[in-house]
């Protein structure tokens, strides 16, 4: 009998193949599942506001869509998505080749970050922002230079101009911010422009475009279009294809060109091209779906005013709200948790003693406002 030696590697080994950059970085921690809830806390009703997702759903044209192109999922996508690119070409008045489509929009900051940084270049950003930059810099190790953010929690303008240095390769800003819901104005943005060097890229991350577009001094980065910047858009968000990932990027040709080779072949799928295809023509649904959440935040600001609440206003469809300290936030999502209501700590963006909360449907507004009311009772009585 002839025995095969195994080969047993030591968890010392294991570590040894590990770049320092991946052994820093910490697990993405997602809010918790509705399915978990219920196995966990079984409670009458559950209300998942965490993930800032349209808590309307989708389109109906766009589950239409995702059935049809069923009869396709044997074949490979379009690597380029072509269809789609020149729809949302079309749309935005860009050429075809300005427009890049991924599977989301922080897959498109991942081919960012693996496309155009040499070695020892950093990016600069808040630090109280989106955790998926954080995320795919750190994965490319990348460093990233944090400036904090404002009083009113806003991206500091003159903060991030004045780290800029030689090694400066890229900022990044959101607007609206994730989690914070504030932004940069039309003003404030267009100083940063008109500061930025033309050899440092920028990334106009507008996750949350759809909800914050009608605000008269809101900045379409679109408008102020620079050959240094990029622009990011998802369907996760106001189109409720969060399940599906589709985000797409504009920006030169030049730069889009550099991107799609290093972009993953075939994303994103057949079925959420087709979806976002079809979201796009359904603009009932997004307009009914802005409106939903404009009349929620109002709703949930002057039910923390009544309580003594601190939040901050916000442009996107989710607020922010501000606790004592950590140990408070911790509690308090945790006690409305076992009440059904699943909330957004936001540690890793940076606010640990912050809550996000998604702005959900009626029903789900006044489980938050109910189940608030008895963990506040509990607490005073």
């Amino acid at each position: 009998m002839i025995r095969i030696k195994q080969n047993v590697i030591h968890q010392m080994e294991i570590e040894d193949l590990v770049p320092e950059n991946i052994k820093q970085l910490k697990p993405y921690v997602a809010g918790k599942t509705i399915e978990e809830v219920k196995n966990q806390y079984n409670p009458a009703m559950i209300s998942k506001l965490a993930s800032n997702e349209n808590r309307l759903g989708c389109s109906k044209q766009v589950k239409n869509a995702v059935h049809k192109a069923l009869r396709d999922i044997q074949d490979y996508p379009d690597p380029i998505s072509q269809k789609l690119r020149k729809k949302i070409a079309a749309l935005n008045g860009v050429h075809e080749k300005e427009v890049l489509i991924t599977a989301g929009s922080e897959s498109l900051i991942s081919v960012i970050c693996r496309t155009f940084f040499l070695e020892n270049e950093h990016a600069i950003t808040a630090d109280a922002t989106f955790v998926g930059f954080f995320v795919q810099a750190g994965v490319n190790g990348i460093e990233i230079k944090k400036v904090p953010v404002t009083k009113e929690y806003k991206f500091d303008v003159s903060g991030i101009l004045n780290r800029i240095d030689p090694d400066t390769k890229l900022v990044y800003i959101a607007n609206p911010n994730n989690p914070t819901g504030t932004y940069l104005n039309r003003e404030e943005y267009s100083h940063l422009l008109e500061n930025l060097p033309d050899d440092v890229l920028l990334i106009a991350d507008e996750a949350y475009f759809e909800y914050a577009s009608n605000v008269l001094d809101y900045p379409n980065a679109l408008d102020l279009r620079r050959d240094n910047v990029i622009i990011l858009r998802t369907f996760s968000k106001a189109y409720g294809l969060a399940g599906l990932r589709v985000g797409y990027g504009i920006a030169n040709q030049a730069l889009i060109a550099e991107m799609t080779k290093t972009k993953l072949t075939f994303e994103p799928t057949t079925l959420a091209q087709a979806a976002a295809y079809a979201a796009l023509d359904d603009t009932e649904f997004i307009k009914k779906s802005v409106q939903s959440v404009n009349k929620g935040k109002e709703t949930l600001y002057n039910f923390f005013d009544q309580q003594g609440v601190h939040y901050v206003r916000s442009i996107s469809n989710s607020v922010l709200m501000i606790m004592q300290d950590e140990d408070s936030a911790e509690d308090f999502s945790q006690s409305m948790l076992e009440q059904g209501v699943i909330l957004r700590r936001v540690q890793a963006f940076g606010l640990p003693h912050c809550i996000r909360i998604t702005i959900g449907t009626e029903a789900e507004m006044h489980h938050f406002e109910k189940s608030f009311l008895n963990i506040t009772k509990k607490i005073f009585s």
